[in-house]
């Protein structure tokens, strides 16, 4: 009767000890000790956007030249979009309006963390590692012939879109360091918003609810013809 008593008790030590070890695992894993896998390198700062083009998925850029092949993903929910840059914009990737809804979470217009990865090796076009938002050199993605630029004075060149950030008119930048202050001009209606720039993001200036309302034309998230002043 003794033997059989130490041998449950050794099964019942035996079991607890795992139970704690799996428990021990479990927690390291929820804390990031257990997976240190880095995550991968995007090809794009700040958040990702949309603009209210149609279509197909597909994606406009002012870092990659049209036709380049992009992948971005959506880390909060692991949903992926691989797009083709069809034209320019004021951001390193905006997403067209299917783009986006194969990647965003419900009520949600901007993508906080993601991941965009450029698909082909770059050898015609390569993408430029240290170029900024909004800057433009021969070989980009540029406007066709007859389309619409913005004056020569604009501090940043594409179209400007919003995100969902609320508060005060403001804007976030890759360009522009926090605390600069920009006049947005919609050239479509003359009307100006003077915004400061509150934090980073992947576009050249992007605006927040508040600013977009005070200068879109109604029904649209995008203004193409545009001026954005340096203030000094």
């Amino acid at each position: 009767m003794g033997d059989a008593v130490k041998v449950q008790r050794k099964h019942v030590l035996a079991a607890g000890v795992a139970v704690v070890a799996t428990a021990v695992v479990a927690v390291g894993t929820g804390f990031g000790f257990a997976d240190t896998t880095a995550a991968r390198p995007s090809a794009c700062p700040g958040s990702v956007t949309f603009s209210a083009e149609g279509g197909e998925p597909a994606a406009t850029s002012d870092r990659f030249p049209v036709g380049t092949r992009l992948r971005v993903t959506n880390l909060d929910n692991g949903k992926a979009a691989t797009v083709t840059v069809s034209g320019p914009s004021g951001s390193c990737v905006l997403l067209n309006a299917a783009a986006m809804d194969l990647v965003r979470e419900p009520g949600k217009n901007v993508i906080r963390r993601n991941v965009v990865e450029r698909l082909d090796d770059g050898a015609a076009s390569p993408a430029r590692p240290g170029a900024q938002p909004g800057e433009t050199r021969p070989g980009d993605a540029r406007p066709g012939a007859g389309a619409a630029r913005p004056p020569a004075a604009s501090a940043c060149t594409g179209a400007i879109t919003f995100s969902a950030e609320g508060g005060a008119p403001a804007a976030t930048s890759g360009q522009f360091p926090v605390g600069t202050r920009l006049r947005v001009t919609n050239l479509d209606n003359n009307k100006v918003v003077t915004v400061t720039v509150t934090g980073p993001s992947g576009s050249c200036v992007l605006l927040n609810a508040a600013a977009m309302d005070l200068i879109r034309e109604p029904g649209k998230n995008l203004v193409r013809r545009n001026t954005v002043e340096l203030l000094r």
